[in-house]
């Protein structure tokens, strides 16, 4: 029988989930290059040195912040209703995700910028990448009665709905230029599923 956490590792981790929460906001607002391990600290309320006995670097931080999010999205689809199809199940997680309090629009926008833009922790994107996606691909084929490692469909949902939810926040950010710029992206989402779930001509 695996015992609770005792108060001194609940403190750990409260304390590593700060840090990482205050590198994705100072991420959001200067961007990644302006962030520093110190400013990093300063937001959480703890040294310089405490930063670096959780993490080697600020990628690092952010990309927990970020792994935090995928755990959201593949705990909101694996409690989805038995039987619903698929393309809706991924279509109101992601609504879902933009939804919850304890994440934004900011926040996912800050992590496909941060994903897309590469750092020179490139070797720990990559691992973060592949591992999150082995994760969705693992939960869709459950819920679709089919074999990830055999059958192309997990896999291609789940690149496809990937797709749908970059390519309607992308048309939200405040710089992309398009009429959508700085509303929800959850109408475009929305809108996005339903074209896949149409198929394309």
């Amino acid at each position: 029988m695996t015992s609770a956490p005792g108060l001194r590792d609940r403190k750990k981790a409260a304390t590593r989930a700060a840090l990482a929460e205050a590198a994705a906001e100072l991420a959001r607002e200067h961007g990644l290059h302006e962030v520093t391990a110190d400013a990093i600290a300063a937001r959480a309320g703890v040294s310089t040195r405490t930063f670096h006995n959780y993490f080697t670097s600020k990628e690092e931080a952010v990309l927990v912040h970020f792994e935090g999010l995928i755990e959201t999205w593949i705990d909101l689809l694996r409690h989805r209703p038995a039987g619903e199809p698929i393309m809706v199940s991924l279509e109101e997680c992601a609504v879902g995700l933009l939804t919850d309090p304890q994440w934004s629009f900011d926040d996912i926008g800050t992590c496909v910028a941060f994903v897309e833009e590469g750092s020179a922790n490139e070797s720990r994107h990559i691992d973060v990448a592949m591992r999150s996606s082995q994760l969705l691909v693992e939960v869709i084929a459950e819920r679709t009665a089919t074999d990830p490692v055999t059958d192309i469909y997990p896999n291609l949902v789940h690149y496809a709905s990937l797709g749908a939810i970059k390519a309607a926040i992308e048309m939200c950010l405040p710089d992309s230029g398009s009429p959508n710029s700085g509303s929800s992206p959850e109408h475009l989402i929305r809108e996005a599923f339903a074209q896949l779930r149409r198929g394309f001509s």
